[in-house]
């Protein structure tokens, strides 16, 4: 994929309008179903079964470095046959692995029944969406058109985790997550079918067997350089690392207050304006593109999350001082979201997209997986939650130098 030539026709802004509108809602779904209803799910689950917690979010973090490596070969998909073709398919797939699931008789179904759901969430959820704004918009517009995207998005676990309480009230937990898997089929697989419809810039040359084999072997070159390439490892580690200290502090700020004598609902609300961080870190996210370049907004939002999270292990208090300071978590995880979109593109332009960022998403997808885990390991491992925030904060920090290098 490659960036539309001047003299090449931009896709349509209607096609491209209705394409962002219909991932919008997709991406909502497939997070929602694939990824958020799990939590809610996981207490009934592990009762009527039997499985132990850890058991079932093996599974699930299965499901997770699945995902991961299949980002790969997706992303060598899109590029050759687009986002409506892999997307779909990417929603069939997350209709039966979730019927898999819900039907699963035993604890190796249950893996495997994840597993499948991986390569579904390889081609539903962020990385190929991204993909797709990306060959869709041109430069000026690519950054609004991400931003809405992740916006929207972010609303899954606010419309799903409810909704996948309430069909517990109602049903079993196989039962519901039938009923889920047919919300992902009726909502997601007419949408990508139907509406990812604006023309694909890897296949304008389709038509001639010649160019198309001399487009090919011009994308796999490119891709082959940038893959070997310092800056790309550089950035791969930046991102990582940034990706599971922002992360892992996050998503373990319950338990750092609790142990510092705050309430569970105090600890709750402050990890719930974790998500209103990131929506203003989001928002945000535009601006700081347009003043500064990319090697320095690689750097700076490592920092800001370094800062956040170290000031989070190392104040006790007041509670005020440190729900704001979650906020603004929030906020630079937010804006590493947006980061991750971009910076590819950013940097190496849009010539076989798909194929590098699969490869960039793969690791940064795992560390974001493993973070949750990963973060109470290294709070267990240093003595506490708050030396573990510093731990964090000192990785995030180290990413933040290393971006210089990119």
């Amino acid at each position: 994929m490659s960036e539309p030539a001047p003299d090449q026709p931009v896709p349509a802004r209607r096609a491209r309008t209705r394409a962002l509108a219909a991932l919008c809602v997709t991406e909502v779904t497939s997070w929602g179903v694939l990824y958020y209803a799990f939590p809610v799910m996981l207490a009934d689950l592990t009762r009527d079964t039997g499985w132990t917690t850890a058991q079932a979010i093996g599974a699930f973090s299965t499901g997770a470095l699945v995902a991961a490596v299949a980002s790969v070969p997706v992303g060598r998909l899109i590029d050759s046959r687009g986002p409506r073709v892999v997307m779909t398919t990417g929603s069939v797939l997350g209709v039966l692995a979730v019927v898999a699931i819900a039907a699963a008789p035993g604890l190796g179904w249950f893996y495997l029944a994840w597993a499948l759901a991986g390569v579904a969430q390889a081609a539903t959820l962020y990385p190929p969406a991204f993909a797709a704004l990306t060959g869709w918009y041109p430069s000026t517009e690519r950054i609004r058109a991400l931003t809405t995207l992740t916006l929207v998005a972010g609303l899954a676990s606010t419309v799903f985790a409810p909704l996948t309480a309430a069909l517990l009230q109602a049903l079993s937990w196989r039962a519901s997550y039938l009923v889920l898997a047919a919300v992902l089929a009726v909502v997601t697989i007419p949408l990508h079918a139907g509406l990812l419809t604006p023309r694909w810039p890897g296949q304008r040359r389709d038509a001639d067997p010649t160019a198309r084999a001399s487009a090919r072997a011009e994308d796999l070159a490119h891709s082959s350089a940038v893959l070997r390439s310092r800056s790309f490892l550089v950035l791969v580690v930046v991102m990582t690392l940034t990706g599971f200290g922002s992360y892992a502090a996050t998503i373990n700020l319950v338990p750092l207050l609790t142990g510092r004598g705050y309430s569970t609902e105090l600890a709750a609300w402050a990890l719930g304006l974790v998500g209103v961080g990131q929506v203003l870190g989001r928002t945000g996210y535009a601006a700081l593109s347009r003043r500064t370049s990319a090697r320095v907004r690689t750097a700076v939002i490592p920092a800001a999350a370094a800062a956040c999270v170290a000031a989070l292990g190392l104040l006790p208090g007041p509670a005020v001082a440190l729900i704001a300071l979650a906020m603004l978590a929030g906020a630079a995880r937010g804006a590493h979201t947006l980061l991750q979109a971009s910076a590819v593109a950013d940097r190496w332009g849009t010539r076989a997209f798909g194929r590098v960022n699969g490869v960039f998403s793969a690791p940064i997808t795992a560390s974001i997986a493993l973070a949750p885990a990963g973060g109470a390991l290294v709070a267990q491992w240093v003595g506490g939650y708050p030396a573990g925030f510093v731990v964090l904060a000192l990785l995030t920090a180290i990413a933040s130098l290393a971006a210089l290098a990119t």
